[in-house]
């Protein structure tokens, strides 16, 4: 087995669609993200702390003005700078991903390694699972070594049902 595969092997499954202890979940994650900051000499200001909690609350995508209204909920300011900054940093250091299909963010479920994100998005609830992607294999990568194209990042976004919404996408 190339490294590739065994990484490719050892890679977890998608959360978010799947029922687990929501609390070890978020208390992990805020763990993973003070270790990554701290390892990396990065800041994890008391904001950005709180923006990555407001996204670990739920396994959904929220935009920049919901995760706004939150913080000023609680006492963190008003501004749209306040939660913009905190979600650039957040993005930027790989705690947190864009969903590009929504104008909106989700708290990255492996903060403690970088990684390819593919993204299963719940149409009708906006319910968000993340996995990891391999694009560099399969028809993508074969296209871009085919060209000469380097890749250096990709978004991996498919629409669906989640398993929730299954009854209610049938009716």
């Amino acid at each position: 087995m190339t490294s590739d595969n065994a990484k490719q092997a050892s890679a977890p499954g998608p959360l978010g669609f799947a029922q687990h202890d929501h609390g070890v979940c978020v208390s992990d994650t805020l763990a993973a993200a003070e270790t990554r900051c701290a390892q990396g000499g990065l800041r994890f200001t008391p904001v950005r702390r709180k923006v990555l909690e407001i996204l670990l609350q739920e396994h959904r995508a929220l935009g920049a003005y919901a995760i706004l209204d939150r913080l000023r909920e609680d006492g963190f300011g008003s501004q749209p700078p306040v939660a913009y900054r905190a979600l650039d940093f957040l993005v930027a250091n790989g705690l947190a991903h864009k969903i590009e299909r929504l104008n909106a963010f989700t708290a990255c479920v492996d903060p403690s390694h970088a990684h390819t994100p593919a993204f299963m998005i719940c149409r009708l609830c906006d319910a968000v699972a993340e996995t990891h992607s391999f694009p560099a294999r399969g028809a993508l990568g074969d296209a871009a070594r085919a060209t000469g194209f380097r890749i250096e990042r990709t978004v991996v976004e498919a629409e669906g049902v989640c398993p929730d919404c299954v009854d209610r996408a049938d009716a």
